[in-house]
């Protein structure tokens, strides 16, 4: 029994540490995230080709932003904002993706597992602030745009949902097929950004017209280049 009790504890140390260790390593390492991994194991295809975040249009970059967490950069990984009105509104278990930050959307890409759950939520909010607190904004959504599942038959990436979509590069986009690139995230199994039906044109478009009102306050944190 204490042998059994042993190897229970260092599986559990394991468990613990490896994602504070990740965590660091992936600052100068890039990663791929667990449904990647889930994928490879069950021999399904997975196409990713990893882009710096300034070989990225600027248009998709701050679309991401003003679509996803558009308080990305004064939030420290979880909006609490956006968090106490989900718990206000519901059981919180597994809060809409307005209250999913792009932090806390990285953690559970990177650490943990798709699907309802009170466990995987209640792991993603302190993992979301540990990942802040160790990783520029920057450095996140970086990681955030070349992990993102963005099509239905396994692309991960800006530039493998800009080649899939629009068969150019990410840094070539518009800010149109940004946009709907941007609006597509929620369910890129039912959404298509190429062949646009009257809802997502609608998305991407209310899209396009609050990016002049919102583009400085999305990129503050960014130092974009370009």
């Amino acid at each position: 029994m204490r042998v059994i009790w042993a190897w229970l504890w260092k599986g559990a140390l394991i468990i613990v540490a490896a994602p504070l260790v990740l965590g660091l390593l992936y600052n100068v390492v890039s990663p791929v995230s667990t449904l990647m991994l889930a994928r490879w194991a069950s021999a399904q295809p997975v196409v990713r080709d990893w882009r710096p975040i300034e070989d990225i249009a600027p248009a998709l970059v701050r679309s991401v932003l003003a679509s996803e967490d558009a308080r990305f950069c004064s939030h420290a990984g979880v909006d609490l904002v956006e968090l106490q009105q989900v718990l206000d509104e519901s059981d919180g278990l597994d809060a809409p993706r307005g209250a999913s930050t792009i932090t806390m959307q990285l953690a559970k890409n990177l650490f943990l597992w798709n699907g309802r759950s009170v466990i995987r939520k209640g792991l993603e909010i302190p993992l979301a602030l540990y990942v802040n607190l160790v990783m520029s904004k920057r450095r996140q959504l970086e990681i955030y745009l070349n992990i993102a599942e963005w099509g239905p038959t396994g692309e991960f990436g800006a530039e493998a949902a800009a080649q899939h979509a629009f068969r150019r590069g990410a840094g070539e986009l518009s800010g149109r097929q940004a946009a709907l690139l941007a609006v597509t995230l929620p369910n890129p199994f039912r959404r298509n950004p190429a062949k646009p039906g009257p809802g997502l044109s609608r998305l991407a478009g209310n899209l396009q017209a609050r990016l002049p009102r919102e583009g400085a306050e999305l990129t503050a944190c960014l130092d974009l280049a370009r």
